[in-house]
């Protein structure tokens, strides 16, 4: 998946403003959402924080909350992986 600028700038911009939907079922727990970095491959970086950082169901919460929903939403998003720090 090659992006041009553009198209790799309104990528991220969607992808963002997908996070801004799902951010209030995180910090309804204490937890939050930030959106790291895209790649051309269609894998999307996230950090984890406030309780969502040292939760034991976070994994989950990547994988069946904040992944699924934004690979339902953007056809580009192949993986959404967390880092830490």
């Amino acid at each position: 998946m090659e992006n041009t600028g553009v198209e790799a700038e309104q990528l991220k911009e969607h992808i963002a403003q997908s996070l801004q939907n799902i951010r209030p079922y995180l910090q309804i727990d204490g937890g939050d959402v930030e959106l790291v970095e895209v790649m051309h491959d269609g894998i999307v970086k996230v950090r984890l924080t406030g309780a969502c950082k040292e939760c034991p169901m976070s994994m989950m919460t990547l994988r069946a909350g904040i992944e699924r929903a934004l690979m339902r939403e953007i056809h580009q998003v192949r993986r959404v992986e967390a880092v830490v720090g």
